[in-house]
């Protein structure tokens, strides 16, 4: 037997308790409505009670590297209705897709705890500004250009704050707000190691302004793998397939509805592996718990790391499958471009694939996947 058809038998073997024991909601016991608002305390406590230790990754990243990202948001507009459950990887794209879809709620799942960290961050900083100039000025540590107010483009946002220079004094000020904010008037019982890790996050951003990429930092640089990473600047001013601006900061009502979702503490980051033991099923018991169907999972390029261990892989989809799930449930990754697929976006290196997650976890479970790029090709 090769290795190949070995994993392919591990992965359906698993798979099939998956799909067998049904994602969806039906027949649990008594549930609560999905809230419309968590305190601060609940907040906080799910945030504890549901992550795992944090881990590795190969890069601080910091924001998306995905050229495509905005591609599938008219289709996921079509197929998945407001209200619905949300869970993503990573970092700022997530606003994108919780700004354009209007979840319920939604969880960040990420292995690093640094990812938690700088979610805080964002969450304090979207609590405490009124317009995405100030959001941008007080995260990148740079006074707010003159000019701009609820009107301004995205691409006037950034070529704005792109000669603007970082203010050392400005830094200090704004990592001393957002620590009180979070931790005396939220009541989050962040430790040390965590105000230092706020204090990298922060001062990374300040150091390169729009032009940070997801490579930059102690773990990577803009240098080797990620010499060719597109710019936080580039990054905010892409566009969908018809060259419409739908990131979360291309208008002011998009910026606004993150913000009343971050004050209403229904944006969750989470520590967690996708392959490991307690944060997705946690989050999905919560989510079943409450009476709540996943719309969307976006698992950016998560994927191409798991496959480096097929029992990893194996229990990631052990993990999605035990999420409440519909015939609409969607499920979102991005592939490099090793020719397996099309590039829409010629600037891209990162395609968008959209796919129903019950079809893929029983494609899966009848052994079509024995490896990543058997997964990139998949069509259930």
């Amino acid at each position: 037997m090769t290795n190949r058809t070995r994993t392919r038998l591990v992965l359906a073997s698993f798979a099939l308790a998956v799909v067998a024991t049904g994602a969806t909601s039906s027949g649990a016991a008594a549930r609560e409505s999905l809230p419309t608002r968590l305190d601060d305390s609940t907040f906080w406590r799910t945030v504890t009670e549901l992550s795992e230790p944090g881990g590795y990754f190969r890069s601080d990243n910091f924001i998306s590297n995905e050229g495509e990202l905005q591609y599938v948001i008219s289709e996921l507009e079509r197929d998945v209705a407001p209200g619905r459950a949300y869970v993503g990887v990573g970092p700022e794209q997530n606003f994108t897709y919780i700004a354009a879809l209007k979840p319920g709620i939604a969880f960040i799942v990420d292995i690093r705890r640094q990812n938690l960290v700088q979610h805080l961050i964002f969450k304090a900083l979207m609590e405490t500004s009124n317009d995405r100039a100030e959001f941008l000025s007080r995260l990148l540590s740079r006074p707010r250009p003159s000019g701009l107010d609820s009107t301004s483009s995205v691409e006037q946002l950034m070529d704005a704050f792109t000669v603007v220079r970082a203010d050392t004094v400005m830094f200090h000020r704004t990592f001393d707000a957002v620590s009180r904010h979070l931790v005396d008037v939220n009541g989050f019982a962040l430790n040390p190691d965590d105000l230092e890790s706020m204090r990298y996050v922060l001062s990374a951003f300040g150091q390169a302004g729009v032009g940070i990429t997801y490579s930059f930092g102690q773990m990577g640089g803009n240098r080797g793998f990620g010499s060719w990473m597109p710019t936080m600047a580039e990054v905010m001013v892409e566009t969908d397939e018809k060259s419409v601006p739908r990131g979360y900061l291309a208008s002011e009502a998009s910026y606004r509805m993150l913000k009343d979702m971050q004050e209403r503490n229904l944006i969750i980051p989470v520590v967690g592996d996708f392959g490991g033991p307690s944060a997705l099923r946690g989050v999905a018991k919560w989510l079943r718990a409450h009476d709540a169907t996943v719309g969307m999972f976006y698992a950016s390029n998560v994927e191409q790391y798991l496959f480096q261990s097929p029992t990893v892989a194996v229990a990631f989809y052990e993990n999605l499958g035990s999420f409440p799930t519909d015939s609409l449930s969607t499920f979102v990754r991005s592939a490099s471009n090793r020719g397996w697929i099309p590039m829409r976006n010629p600037r891209s290196r990162m395609a968008q694939i959209t796919m129903r997650i019950e079809p893929m976890l029983q494609a899966i479970k009848m052994g079509r996947v024995a490896n990543y790029a058997e997964l990139v090709m998949l069509r259930p």
